[in-house]
């Protein structure tokens, strides 16, 4: 049991331990003047903050050297996974630490939620009024694409001594992550071929995706994800027979996925949300129909997005050996370097983290509903850490001789047509019916250097920027993803890299199957395109070469040989990738750059956290 010390017990303070300390990287990019409606109410709730913890001093060191050595074989830790409190004991504040945070947000009439197990955080609850007064800032709603939000107006700052032990920003704004699906009507069941009408219109069914990945002999020999667990975050409730009639028509066994609710169920939230949801769901445990698929649902607060909570749940408890987001947020929001630690945790942890890189090109910080980008080349916050996987997203090229690819019938089972393997390009259907911004995220990372097992043909040299995506799958609107949702019967087809991350998620449970909980697969990943792209290696990944992620004003990256930022290290034969796992991963470091100072009110110290 964490021990926390009682009110009186804190000793006098020196004047100097009062002094605010201002914490930069506070205010999300949204919350600029322009869009400022004035004060927020002072006796408003705000729930479920959380305020980051620091780990002890010289823990990131030591993290770093045991993700290594669990990566190692030889190496007495190799796949020796800590539990959350062993990760909080080894690495974490000690009691006296947190236990001074817990005093001060309760003497500033906080209320205490919990810690983490893993000692990265604390979550507490209070007013607008409470925030103001403690964080010294303004609590300001700001009208951002016709809709009204709140937000701390200006840097919050800390008292020295408490600053000490805090590893970021406390997030205080309801700006939220976007879902990063791209909805195509489906066609009727009246064409023949049912789902491939006319000579370019495909749609993906369990069965071709199965095919065109080289999935299908797995699934002969049994391996099918039994056995692995697959977390999906969200912050809605769904309807489950969406998921059973899904499985039913496409020839799948039934397995209805798990509902795990962290607090209050916020039910359907909206019919957007939703359909994140049920594709996730859906394509996961389409790829691995063994597999268990648990939703984890936490709702929303006007101070925590139910998708950081929800993947804080997941991580605390240990849940899943694989995690998917299909979220994005733009890597200038205070919360990346919450999803950093997350992500850290969970690799010591065994858990495999997929992130769908965006759907905005280049340009990944630009507002829902963007027309041109303006902001600049950004990545996704979500998947920047060196601790997960960046899916980003390809494009079949198969309109030239399309009966080379797909069949003139279905399968009366699985609805499948295709016939093997299409080749690729960089997913971009910007400016198109898929909308103004619509390609694979990628780029460089702003807060986080390289990782030293980021390396191999194609990899920029420059150490200073990790990059992203890793790999990419199918993400077109062009070939979509058929899905059943929202209470209704009629398929809908989806594209986004918020279907190719779980996608791969489900890739990963069948090697979970087969070799057990992974941690980051990052270092093995790279090892294998290492082998192939330098020749003599087994042929793993489908190289990219073709198309590029640039939008309407901004220029993006083009796919070339090997790695690239538009596709990574390309998609995966499955079978491929799954028979030559086994081997010997590198020895491989995960390091950050310092986050980076934003601005702050004038005359004011400034921190900024690693």
């Amino acid at each position: 049991m964490l021990f926390v010390p009682a009110l009186s017990a804190v000793t006098a303070l020196a004047p100097s331990d009062e002094a605010p300390l201002v914490i930069s990287g506070s205010v999300p990019p949204p919350a600029r003047p322009e869009f400022d409606r004035g004060p927020a109410d002072l006796d408003a709730p705000m729930e479920r903050m959380i305020l980051p913890l620091k780990r002890r001093e010289g823990a990131d060191a030591e993290i770093e050297s045991l993700l290594i050595r669990q990566q190692d074989p030889v190496s007495p830790d190799y796949h020796r996974w800590l539990t959350p409190e062993e990760f909080g004991r080894r690495f974490g504040l000690s009691d006296d630490q947190v236990g001074e945070v817990v005093v001060w947000l309760s003497r500033h009439g906080f209320r205490i939620d919990s810690v983490g197990r893993g000692r990265g955080w604390i979550q507490f609850s209070g007013t607008v009024r409470e925030v103001e007064e403690a964080f010294q800032t303004a609590i300001r709603r700001f009208e951002v694409n016709g809709q009204l939000r709140q937000s701390n107006a200006f840097e919050i700052s800390l008292p020295v001594r408490i600053a000490r032990w805090a590893a970021g920003p406390v997030p205080l704004h309801n700006f939220r992550s976007r879902p990063l699906h791209h909805r195509r009507p489906a066609p009727s069941e009246a064409p023949r071929p049912l789902y491939n009408s006319g000579s370019s219109n495909h749609y993906l069914a369990p069965g071709d995706f199965s095919r065109i990945y080289n999935a299908t002999p797995l699934a002969a020999a049994g391996v099918d994800g039994s056995g692995a667990k697959i977390a999906v975050v969200g912050r809605t409730n769904i309807h489950v027979s969406d998921v059973q009639r899904f499985r039913t028509f496409f020839g799948l066994a039934a397995n209805d996925p798990v509902i795990v609710l962290n607090g209050k169920d916020p039910g359907v939230v909206s019919a957007d949300e939703e359909s994140e949801a049920e594709l996730d769901i859906e394509w996961s445990g389409a790829v691995a129909p063994g597999a268990e698929i648990d939703l984890v649902i936490t709702a929303d607060t006007d101070t925590t997005d139910g998708v950081t909570d929800s993947a804080k749940y997941v991580v605390d408890n240990n849940l899943t050996s694989i995690i998917t987001v299909s979220f994005g947020l733009c890597e200038m929001f205070p919360e990346t370097a919450i999803y950093n630690a997350l992500w850290s945790q969970a690799a010591a942890q065994g858990i495999s983290v997929f992130v769908a890189s965006g759907d905005d090109g280049v340009a990944g910080c630009e507002d829902a509903g963007a027309t041109v980008a303006k902001l600049g080349p950004w990545v996704n916050g979500l998947c920047s850490s060196p601790s997960d996987v960046c899916v980003g997203g390809t494009q079949f090229l198969d309109t030239d001789n399309p009966t080379s690819y797909w069949g003139a019938t279905n399968d009366p089972t699985t609805k499948a047509s295709a016939l093997t393997y299409i080749p690729e390009k960089v997913w971009n259907e910007s400016g198109g019916s898929c909308g103004p911004l619509c390609a694979s995220g990628g780029g460089a990372s702003t807060f986080y250097a390289r990782p030293s097992w980021q390396v191999g043909p194609g990899v920029p040299s420059d150490v200073t920027h990790r990059y992203v995506p890793d790999v990419s799958l199918a993400a077109a609107t062009h070939v979509g993803y058929l899905t059943f949702t929202n209470n209704s019967p009629t398929l809908t087809a989806f594209g986004g890299t918020s279907v190719s991350s779980p996608a791969f998620a489900g890739i990963m449970a069948l090697v979970v199957q087969r070799f057990g909980r992974q941690g980051n697969p990052n270092p093995r990943l790279y090892q294998l395109a290492a082998a192939q792209f330098g020749g003599g290696g087994p042929a793993v990944f489908h190289d990219i070469t073709q198309g590029d992620n640039s939008v309407p004003g901004a220029t993006g990256f083009s796919a070339g040989v090997a790695y690239d930022q538009t596709t990574g290290l390309g998609s995966v034969d499955v079978n491929a990738l799954v028979a030559n796992w086994a081997g010997t991963p590198p020895a491989s470091a995960q390091r950050s750059s310092p986050i980076k100072s934003s601005t702050t009110r004038p005359g004011a110290r400034t921190v900024g956290f690693h």
